[in-house]
């Protein structure tokens, strides 16, 4: 049988080389042809327009909730990757805080197996301790040789801070990285949306940003002491960004920072619609820590936009701010918001959320890679002109908990390749 070959033709090629018009020839799995003008291109091949569009190396989450094992009325490896592949996304690293937890080779496994039809390749993270509980560690080494490159007790942090040493030691030997969900419990108590003026207002209990701020810090001077690779996952704060910035200025070079879409774009002034699906930790926080979240993108100081794509079923939404599940979807979404909201310019879009992610979870040899013959045909096409409306019914996931409902936005993955196989084309899942 024939190898498959599709054309993506009309397109402006961006990568981690530069920008440049080309039309890409897809032979198989890999990129066979790279050239101003293919024409028809060969015999058979399958024609997708391209023209006006940006065709670059697919996008990379770093922190994507798949809820499986465990969780599966909320989302599936299966649904999730489908919504992934919509956003344009080729890869994606599975938190490990699903029931059971990641703690251990036989849920790494478990995940590994139930991804091998996935529609973008699926990495799965492992927990930093057993069952996230912040007590023992969990076996690191047993998952690292199973592919396994990040490690997090995402959800919650780990409080103990001579723990966390240990795990940095560890993890550090291994050659993966550490990332920290950074928020001091005792700080943060039972509080459900940012602490400050809107919480007072709402007379709802507070969450300080001190508690995010804290464990930062901490954070920072372990990864100075250790040397170990260290990742602050879903940035909120002004001050954490500075911390971090500082961090980086005075040669703290083994340490990278992240920021979500929601958190750049969203305040807690829309928690004063008691709607719960706005809801999520970290809280939404006030207008200049977004600011401050913005100019750390643009300076470098955050080095990648992640997801934090979290799904809940109605029921644990449709409850009491209090009582309610935190977190939101958004893997199809998360392009769409940075374009439309950001003003960033597409290649640093791109390096956010493509190379540098691909990068920092080390899965450069066929992701995030340069546009060019022989290499994995991981590729998606951004149209940046497509104006579209946020319907939650007509998302792929499982839920619907997504805080940009109704939100008009302009620019969208229009194909994605994973492996050579189209598995989204004209915006519409293949499989």
């Amino acid at each position: 049988m024939a190898e498959r070959r599709v054309l993506l033709r009309g397109g402006t090629v961006v990568d981690g080389t530069g920008s440049r018009k080309a039309d890409v020839l897809v032979v198989g799995s890999v990129i066979g042809e790279v050239a101003a003008d293919l024409g028809a291109g060969p015999r058979g091949a399958l024609v997708l327009d391209a023209e006006g569009c940006v065709v670059t190396p697919g996008l990379v989450d770093v922190h994507t909730h798949l809820r499986e094992p465990g969780g599966e009325e909320s989302e599936t490896i299966e649904s999730g990757a489908r919504a992934a592949a919509l956003g344009g996304y080729t890869a994606v690293v599975a938190m490990p805080n699903t029931t059971p937890a990641a703690d251990s080779a036989d849920v790494v496994r478990y995940v590994l197996d139930q991804a091998r039809s996935a529609c973008c390749h699926v990495q799965p993270a492992g927990c930093i301790t057993v069952g996230r509980e912040g007590k023992v560690l969990a076996p690191m080494a047993e998952m690292a040789a199973l592919g396994v490159r990040l490690f997090t007790d995402d959800g919650t942090g780990v409080q103990d801070p001579s723990l966390m040493r240990r795990a940095l030691e560890y993890a550090s030997s291994l050659g993966a990285v550490v990332a920290q969900h950074c928020e001091d419990a005792s700080l943060a108590g039972a509080g459900c949306m940012n602490e400050g003026e809107w919480s007072s207002r709402l007379g709802l209990p507070g969450r300080p940003s001190l508690s995010e701020d804290v464990m930062v810090v901490r954070d920072l001077a372990l990864a100075r002491l250790t040397g170990a690779r260290v990742h602050l996952m879903h940035l909120s704060s002004a001050r954490s960004v500075e911390a971090v910035r500082q961090a980086k200025a005075a040669g703290l070079a083994n340490v990278s920072a992240e920021a979500t879409p929601h958190h750049l774009s969203l305040t807690e002034a829309l928690l004063g619609s008691y709607d719960p699906v706005f809801k999520v930790n970290p809280p939404l926080r006030t207008p200049a820590d977004v600011e401050a979240l913005r100019h750390g993108l643009s300076d470098g100081t955050i080095d990648v936009i992640g997801t934090d794509h979290a799904p809940h079923p109605p029921e644990a939404k449709q409850v009491p701010m209090c009582e309610a599940a935190p977190g939101m979807i958004g893997l199809e979404t998360a392009l769409s918001v940075v374009l439309t909201d950001l003003g960033l310019p597409i290649e640093r879009v791109l390096a956010l959320m493509s190379w540098q992610p691909a990068r920092l979870v080390g899965l450069t040899e066929s992701q995030g890679g340069p546009i060019v013959p022989g290499a994995a045909a991981n590729i998606c096409v951004i149209d940046l002109a497509r104006r579209w409306t946020v319907d939650p019914a007509r998302l792929a996931s499982r839920s619907r908990n997504t805080p940009f409902a109704g939100r008009a936005l302009t620019g969208r993955s229009r194909h994605t390749l994973y492996a050579g196989e189209p598995v989204v084309v004209g915006e519409e899942a293949q499989r």
